[in-house]
């Protein structure tokens, strides 16, 4: 295999499995929810060894430093070498549990439960 010298920024966050499809990944980096050293990435951006690439999912930015450029798909564990996870720690359960949830089946919040609600959330 030929060494590259970039990769383009959809192209790679597919290959090392971080998105399921490479057009969620170029969805992913049309919405803003890809950064490259900081920076808002388009899709087709040049994408460097030692570049610093940030992917926002599921309400969290994962961290990833590159340490090999892969534009083909490959499997988990070879794709788990290609980068260095700087992804900080989940913050605990109890502060991320300090939004209200209401019993599943519950039906919608009355006025009364809903101002109750906001004044909790702040709003």
């Amino acid at each position: 295999m030929a060494d590259l010298t970039s990769a383009r920024v959809d192209s790679y966050t597919w290959a090392v499995r971080l998105f399921r499809t490479r057009s969620l990944a170029t969805a992913a980096c049309r919405a803003g929810h890809v950064k490259v050293n900081g920076v808002k990435a388009k899709a087709a951006q040049a994408l460097h060894i030692g570049d610093e690439v940030r992917v926002r999912s599921d309400g969290f930015d994962r961290v990833l430093v590159v340490s090999r450029l892969v534009v083909k798909r490959v499997g988990a564990t070879v794709a788990a070498e290609c980068y260095v996870d700087n992804t900080p720690p989940p913050p605990p359960r109890e502060e991320v549990a300090l939004v209200p949830m209401r019993d599943r089946g519950a039906g919608r919040p009355t006025k009364r439960e809903r101002r109750e609600i906001e004044e909790l959330r702040g709003h």
